[in-house]
């Protein structure tokens, strides 16, 4: 592949470069030497994991509807899931989300527009993507909301549109984003206890956030995926609160371990781990049966037998599930991070690299506002997508790890 140069303004791009076979960096700044993707990571069970992993992927992969090279990584996984966050502001400040200080926002013009958000979304959707998740801060406080779900919604080669909520605004405005194309919904929810809600997110709404589960199962959504992060001496103790939960309704509770980002003081004490959590359950509930997940799934699901809901534990702690990862972040500001653990990112940097001199992440929103045309970003987007590592580094290094809070991420 040829080197291209694009832009103007000061701003060049280098798009695409082969060397001894691989893909490297364009931007402005150097590639690194490769190591670290290439080698050194794949050995043991690990090579056998992803073996399994990819061979299982492609199977399941539907022949009609064929993903760009784009979307692989050099491990095999197809990249069929986009996560885009709509904005960095929240109406609540939840302490796994954000520091207590709260937090520096990007300036509205440095956030990409519904323009740019739908230009994006059809160049990935068009390439194979088909699931498409809404996140934030918090989606539903965007004011063109519904118009961004109903323009996205009629992408062809689009399956799913989905949202993660906290459901504070979500049960009045329900009725139309269902009618704009949305087709599945996440709502955060971390205890059942009114004061312990204002408690962890500075904010009062518990009741509003019910309203909107049960406006969610009223309007026919099956499962309502409730998100519930688990942290000791906070809400360990009503896991099994939770669980009831999916008795009488189509409920899907997940839990989620905790997770270290910039700001939120994670701690491994206050880790509740997967086993921890599934023990728990058991002791109280019996007639816990596995169901059998997607390899891309995040989740360990189980079926109760007697109960229309189900249950769910995300291990991304203890138990991580890289090897069927098959998704992509696209945050607010335009910076595209393809883990979710991935190093800090510079905003202001369109190809950056972390202190090894590792690439990291690519921002899509100023090459589009510099006129790159969509043969281009997908070479962006590609070569970003080929530099995904095979895991990420585990709870002990992420957490010394920079990276953004939460509410810069997206959820």
């Amino acid at each position: 592949m040829g080197k291209v140069a694009v832009g103007g303004g000061g701003a060049r791009w280098r798009l695409g470069r082969e060397v001894n076979g691989r893909i490297r960096s364009y931007y402005q700044c150097r590639s690194s030497n490769g190591q670290g993707l290439y080698n050194g990571h794949l050995s043991g069970s690990l090579t056998k994991m992803f073996a399994t992993s990819c061979e299982k992927l492609l199977e399941d992969a539907p022949a009609e509807n064929s993903v760009s090279d784009m979307l692989v990584d050099s491990f095999g996984r197809l990249h069929t899931y986009l996560r885009i966050s709509l904005t960095e502001r929240c109406n609540l400040r939840c302490q796994y989300c954000m520091p207590a200080e709260g937090t520096e926002l990007t300036p509205s013009p440095q956030l990409l527009s519904q323009k740019e958000i739908i230009h994006l979304a059809n160049l990935f959707v068009g390439s194979g993507v088909n699931k498409i998740r809404l996140t934030g801060g918090e989606p539903t406080i965007r004011k063109d909301i519904e118009e961004i779900c109903l323009q996205l919604s009629n992408l062809k080669g689009l399956k799913t549109l989905a949202m993660t909520t906290n459901g504070i605004t979500l049960a009045r405005k329900l009725p139309k984003l269902k009618e704009c194309g949305l087709s599945a919904l996440n709502i955060s929810l971390d205890t059942l206890i009114p004061a312990k809600f204002e408690f962890m997110t500075r904010r009062k709404g518990h009741e509003r956030v019910m309203e909107s589960i049960n406006a969610a199962i009223d309007l026919g959504y099956n499962p309502v995926k409730v998100n519930c992060v688990v942290m000791r001496g906070f809400n360990d103790d009503e896991i099994c609160d939770f669980v009831e939960l999916t008795r009488e309704k189509p409920i899907n509770i997940r839990f989620i371990e905790f997770m270290p980002f910039d700001g939120n003081v994670w701690n491994v004490k206050k880790l509740v781990p997967y086993a921890e959590m599934f023990d728990r359950v058991v002791k109280r509930f019996t007639g816990l049966n596995r169901i059998r997940d997607h390899p891309t799934d995040t989740a360990k699901n189980f079926r109760i037998e007697g109960h229309q809901g189900t249950v769910s534990f995300i291990t991304s702690m203890t138990e991580h599930f890289c090897a069927g990862c098959n998704r992509l972040r696209l945050l607010a500001d335009g910076n595209f991070k393809v883990c979710l653990f991935g190093p800090s990112e510079d905003a202001c940097a369109p190809c950056c690299k972390d202190s090894q001199h590792n690439f990291v992440q690519v921002s899509l929103r100023d090459p589009l506002r510099c006129g790159v045309d969509d043969n281009e970003l997908k070479e962006i987007i590609g070569a970003a997508v080929k530099r995904k590592k095979a895991s990420h580094a585990g709870m002990f290094d992420i957490a010394k790890t920079p990276n953004r809070p939460m509410i810069h991420i997206g959820g």
